[in-house]
């Protein structure tokens, strides 16, 4: 928002060393499943649950490298698309945060991780709005065209983040019934 072009660069190399974090973690989850083989029946949910979740990772890093871009070119973004893009980085953010929240009732019984599900349901809906609208602002504006290809993917990324939230919240429902 600011157009701190070093203080992007250092928040995108920091996000670039969580998704490094994130993929080693994954892997030694992996590697714990596959220690413990057998006795654990719901070992693909988990694994279908650390994958989802290591892939907002992934996006996280995508749209760091892409804005950095777009400040590293100087390429004009208007205030109005800035704006809404923070509004639509925030409800993204939000709905992780429901997701987080949805796994940390995990062990309190289906029924609270069912209504922590329908929280994240509700946010990545929000998402959804916010997406399709700021798309179309985006589409319409005066912006440079690489900068607007640039940025109609960070809007894209953005969107895939909630979608791979509401994934997860699914894998972690089906995680409730067995624990």
């Amino acid at each position: 928002m600011k157009n701190d072009k070093d203080r992007a660069r250092q928040l995108s190399n920091e996000i670039r060393g969580a998704e490094d974090e994130v993929d080693k973690a994954r892997r030694l989850v992996s590697q714990e499943l596959a220690e413990i083989g057998a006795i654990l029946l719901s070992r693909e949910d988990f694994l279908r649950f650390t994958n989802l979740t290591s892939e907002i990772a992934d996006f996280s890093e995508g749209i760091a490298f892409r804005l950095v871009e777009i400040l590293q070119h100087n390429w004009n973004v208007p205030a109005e698309i800035k704006k809404e893009l923070l509004k639509l980085s925030e409800a993204v953010f939000d709905t992780v945060l429901k997701l987080r929240e949805m796994v940390m009732v995990l062990n309190y019984g289906s029924a609270k991780t069912m209504e922590k599900a329908k929280d994240v349901e509700i946010a990545e809906r929000n998402v959804d709005a916010i997406y399709r609208d700021l798309e179309i602002r985006l589409l319409s504006s005066k912006m440079d065209l690489p900068a607007m290809i640039l940025l109609r993917d960070v809007l894209q990324l953005l969107e895939d983040s909630a979608d791979k939230a509401e994934d997860a919240a699914d894998a972690a429902r089906i995680l409730s019934f067995m624990m």
